[in-house]
C-alpha cells in the first residue's frame, strides 16, 4: 500500500510556494507516496482524512490558521502521521497560533540584521535613525553566504554521509523549542545593542517528536532555486521520509 502524504501551500508568494511544492511531489511520487497538493487551509477542516495520512507537509508562509484546523494537524501527528518542511513554509507559518508553533518546534524572528525591516512600518524621526544606524536594508535583500555546519557525533540518517556545505540564501534566526534534536547548525553574527552577546551558533536542521508523530524541519529552502543545491534537497528529501509514518 502507498503511503500517503499531503501538502498544502500557500501564503506569500515570495518563497514560491506552488513551485517548490510541486518539485517535492515529484520526489516523493518517486519514493512511491501518492501525493495530494492543496492550495487551501480547507483541506484540514476534517480531521478523520488527516488520519489516514503518513505525512503532512505544510509550505504555507505566514498567513492564519483556525484553531480547530491547527488541532485536527496535532491529533493527526501525535497519532503517528509524520510532519516535515522547510524555511518560512513551515516555520515562518501562523504565528498566532501556538499549538501549530508546539507541534513545528521553531517560529522565524528575523533574519540576521532584519530586526524591523518587515513587521514595524510606523516609526518616529528618533526610531528611523535608530534603524538606519543598526538595521540598514541590504542592497541585495537578505542573502549572504554562510555555512550549513553538519553536527558531528550526531546520529540519523538524514545527515549521514553529508558534509558541510556553503550556501549563499537567507539565514533564518528562529525562536526554538528546547525538545528539538539538532543535526545541522550556522554561525550568526548579531547585531546593534543584540551584539553585546557575541556571535551565535543557530539550528538549521532539526528534528522532534510529537506523541507518536516525527517531525522534521530543515530552515534552508528560500525559493525554488535553493533545491538545485544537492545538499539542501537530500537533507530534505530524508527528512520527509524520516518523519513519515512508517506502516
Amino acid at each position: 500500500m502507498k503511503q500517503k502524504a499531503l501538502i498544502f501551500y500557500g501564503g506569500w508568494d515570495g518563497h514560491e510556494p506552488k513551485i517548490v511544492s510541486e518539485r517535492f511531489k515529484k520526489i516523493l511520487e518517486k519514493e512511491g507516496f501518492e501525493v495530494t497538493l492543496s492550495d487551501t487551509l480547507e483541506c484540514l477542516a476534517e480531521k478523520e482524512p488527516l488520519m489516514d495520512l503518513d505525512l503532512i507537509i505544510p509550505m504555507w508562509t505566514q498567513g492564519q490558521m483556525d484553531d480547530r484546523y491547527a488541532f485536527h494537524i496535532s491529533e493527526a501527528v501525535e497519532s503517528g502521521v509524520g510532519m516535515g518542511g522547510w524555511h518560512g513554509g513551515m516555520c515562518d507559518s501562523f504565528r498566532w497560533n501556538i499549538e501549530y508553533q508546539f507541534i513545528t518546534g521553531s517560529q522565524w524572528v528575523s533574519h540576521p540584521g532584519d530586526k524591523w525591516y518587515h513587521h514595524i512600518s510606523d516609526l518616529s524621526k528618533e526610531n528611523l535613525e535608530y534603524v538606519q544606524k543598526y538595521y540598514p536594508s541590504p542592497e541585495d535583500g537578505f542573502e549572504t553566504d554562510y555555512v550549513v555546519n553538519i553536527k558531528r557525533g550526531a546520529s540519523s540518517p538524514i545527515i549521514e554521509g553529508i558534509q558541510d556545505f556553503n550556501i549563499r540564501s537567507e539565514q533564518y534566526y528562529l525562536h526554538l523549542d528546547p525538545c528539538i534534536n539538532v543535526l545541522a547548525t550556522t554561525e550568526i553574527e548579531t547585531v546593534g545593542p543584540h551584539s553585546a552577546n557575541g556571535p551565535v551558533t543557530m539550528p538549521v536542521v532539526y528534528t522532534k517528536l510529537w506523541g507518536k508523530g516525527r517531525v522534521f524541519y530543515s530552515s534552508v529552502g528560500h525559493n525554488n532555486k535553493i533545491f538545485d543545491i544537492p545538499e539542501a534537497t537530500e537533507i530534505t528529501r530524508r527528512g520527509l521520509l524520516w518523519a513519515a509514518r512508517k506502516r
